[in-house]
């Protein structure tokens, strides 16, 4: 998505949240402690109808091609189409940008359902639970919940959000809370279960957007230690 370089502000305190995280969790509170400040900003939210065609466009693709098909698609339109817009495009020149089969009809089922109201506008959405969020946008073709929860989070600001089938969010809790031996990379046994994150996360709440956040912080701190015994170099 093309921005303009601001950031919104959060939609909660955030000197209250991470007094009750560490509060509430010793370990969280050593790896905030670690990480150092809370430096999540939004960027400029777009309309849902904007952040969910990016997030089918980028699916399954590594960053840089992902980015050149949307910057694709963004240079036809000549900036993001309108719904309507969209559905009245063959498919030819959106498979010249490198769009797949699927990714056009995930996309033309996002136009509709933006255009009968199923994924709602800017203003209403900001008024919606987040369980009704996930449950009017994970109803769009090619979208789940996890696409949901990243929009949630980085888009709407959302404090309660746990990702708890997210790698990175999974990678970060066996750092903080579990015994990884330090003499090798982490391996995908040593991931814990989804509903291991969600057991130790309830004590988190309404906060667990922020918990979120540092265990991905976690992930950034690993890579950023040497390597030890065998894994050295």
């Amino acid at each position: 998505m093309i921005h303009d370089g601001r950031s919104r502000k959060l939609p909660f305190d955030t000197d209250a949240a991470l007094a009750h995280l560490r509060a509430r969790d010793p370990k969280l509170a050593a790896l905030i402690d670690r990480a150092g400040p809370f430096t999540l900003r939004l960027d400029p939210s777009p309309s849902p109808f904007e952040s969910l065609l990016e997030s089918i466009l980028y699916q399954q693709l590594h960053g840089k091609a992902a980015a050149t098909i949307h910057a694709r698609v963004r240079a036809y339109f000549g900036g993001d189409p309108t719904p309507q817009l969209l559905l009245s495009t063959p498919d030819e020149p959106l498979r010249a940008a490198g769009v797949s089969g699927n990714k056009i009809k995930a996309l033309r089922d996002l136009a509709a359902r933006t255009l009968d109201g199923t994924v709602p506008v800017h203003a209403a959405i900001r008024k919606m639970s987040d369980d009704e969020i996930v449950e009017r946008l994970t109803a769009v073709r090619g979208i789940g919940s996890w696409t949901v929860e990243m929009l949630l989070i980085f888009r709407l600001g959302r404090p309660d959000v746990l990702p708890v089938t997210d790698y990175g969010v999974r990678k970060g809790f066996a750092l903080t809370f579990q015994r990884v031996p330090k003499s090798r990379p982490l391996e995908a046994g040593d991931l814990p279960k989804p509903e291991v994150v969600l057991r130790r996360g309830k004590s988190w709440a309404p906060y667990r957007s922020v918990a979120s956040w540092y265990l991905w912080r976690a992930c950034d701190l690993a890579k950023k230690t040497a390597p030890t015994g065998r894994s050295a170099r």
